[in-house]
């Protein structure tokens, strides 16, 4: 039998021999150390049920917030700034663009919250990123083919940075 994992930096599905469980090892897709998990090990704790009541209330915080950055960016349009709408309205109406530096900081934020694994934090920068349409997407190309990282991206993998890249235009698409 094998024991069937996922690299946590590249996510390439990866086979091992029952024999390596528990022992450390190289991704052969970006040979990186990973640990294999160890499936004759007990686990020491027990998992608590899901509680559907509060999995509803996250639900709804998360739909409250969306709401909330909506009205927020609604309230930052003027109609005499000169700056042109999206082209694409959200469904909640026509949002002001965001200026490109400050779309450019949400989508490092964002990266940087995954890389931290923050993933409810980086959710939080995805209605902000996606309003920016086009220019988001245009944007999220740029860092991801750029040479030199960003500061703030620097200490993270090619090979992680790529997934989250890939996992943020999903996300926005």
């Amino acid at each position: 039998m094998t024991i069937t994992f996922h690299c946590e930096h590249c996510s390439k599905k990866i086979e091992a021999k029952d024999s390596a469980g528990g022992k450390w090892g190289k991704c052969p897709g970006c040979h990186n150390k990973v640990y294999v998990p160890d499936l004759t090990a007990e686990p020491d704790f027990d998992l608590a049920p899901i509680d559907d009541q509060e999995e509803q209330q996250k639900r709804k915080l998360k739909e409250e917030t969306f709401q909330l950055t909506q009205n927020i960016l609604q309230q930052r349009q003027t109609p005499d700034s000169g700056q042109e709408q999206d082209s694409e309205p959200t469904p909640a109406g026509p949002v002001m663009r965001i200026d490109d530096e400050e779309l450019r900081e949400s989508i490092i934020d964002y990266l940087r919250s995954k890389a931290d694994g923050k993933d409810e934090q980086a959710e939080d920068y995805i209605t902000v990123i996606a309003a920016g349409g086009k220019r988001a997407e245009a944007i999220i190309d740029e860092i991801a083919l750029s040479d030199l990282p960003d500061k703030q991206l620097e200490d993270i993998s090619p090979q992680q940075l790529a997934g989250y890249v890939r996992k943020l235009r999903e996300q926005i698409s």
